[in-house]
């Protein structure tokens, strides 16, 4: 088991994508609430080395020496990833030594007004921050960043790294019902999109329960019909869990695996990580798939929050 890498995943954005994490888990600049990683547990913009650089590159040396390349190398993780001081190096290592992957990082974009970090992943070829909310109250209660963290800082970041990268950027925008869907927070996020230029916007919403207890997660159709409002032409709605089937990593056996733990005995995020030893990143994207096919379900017990198979 690597350390440091998790994968192949089957992601429903980025077909077979080799995870990178580079910083414990939970370390984050925002605590959103609708994580399906859970609460974290430093809050922090500080960035440093949480992890060693040449651990990193020695995980991908041996994993791409004995396997098949991934559609996408991708930093992501359990949390903020740009928080590394270290991503631009092991960025320039993989365009070095594998300049044929393309390489993808998961951000929530608080840290690009900084220009080093601008700087280090400019040779991404893909970027794919978030953008949940465009006033300051709307950020403070979806996102709950420090209060250090000034939400108009983060769009002024993603427009100055929009004129300095020529990759490609994939904006994602998490609708929550009663978070950020009022027509004020919708005409607010369309000004920041407009200004910040990205190739695509990526409508998504809860598909598994977040870090609060009763949240709602928005409809198809309300997501259409926000699609419709802001009358962008680069807008898409994530596709549905079950899509990641159809992905050639999706293994049928860790589904089994899954399944067969949890009717033994109810198991939080952390213990089906423990039990199976992969990262909680990759179980999320089946417990994705498993949830929406209605095979599992969730009960909030006082550890936390556990899964158990709907014929328990």
């Amino acid at each position: 088991m690597y350390k440091y890498l998790f994968g192949p995943v089957p992601s429903r954005r980025l077909g077979i994508s080799l995870g990178i994490d580079l910083v414990p888990h939970k370390i984050c600049s925002l605590n959103c609430v609708y994580c399906e990683c859970g609460r974290t547990t430093k809050l922090t913009t500080e960035r440093k080395k949480y992890v060693p650089v040449d651990e990193v590159e020695k995980e991908l040396m041996q994993f791409l020496t004995n396997n098949p390349a991934p559609d996408y190398i991708t930093f992501s993780g359990s949390g903020e990833p740009t928080l590394n001081s270290g991503i631009g190096k092991i960025l320039d290592f993989i365009k070095e030594k594998y300049p044929k992957i393309p390489v993808a990082v998961l951000t929530n974009g608080t840290l690009l007004s900084i220009k080093q970090v601008r700087d280090e992943i400019l040779k991404a070829d893909l970027v794919l921050p978030s953008l949940d909310a465009a006033t300051d109250a709307v950020f403070r209660k979806i996102n709950q960043p420090p209060k250090t963290l000034k939400n108009e800082n983060c769009i002024e970041g993603l427009v100055s790294f929009r004129n300095e990268y020529s990759g490609k950027i994939n904006l994602e925008v998490f609708i929550l019902t009663g978070y950020n869907n009022s027509l004020e927070e919708l005409n607010e996020l369309k000004k920041a999109i407009l200004k910040t230029k990205p190739d695509i916007v990526q409508l998504n919403t809860l598909d598994r329960p977040g870090t609060l207890p009763n949240l709602v997660a928005a409809t198809k159709t309300e997501l259409q019909n926000i699609a419709s409002y802001w009358n962008l032409e680069n807008v898409e709605i994530i596709t549905s869990a079950p899509e990641r089937k159809k992905i050639e990593s999706y293994r049928q056996d860790f589904e089994v695996a899954i399944l067969e733990t949890i009717a033994r005995r109810p198991c939080t995020l952390s213990d089906l990580s423990m039990i199976l030893g992969k990262h909680i990143n990759e179980i999320n994207k089946y417990l994705d798939v498993l949830e929406t096919e209605k095979k599992i379900t969730t009960v909030k017990l006082e550890r936390g929050l556990f899964y158990q198979t709907l014929n328990k």
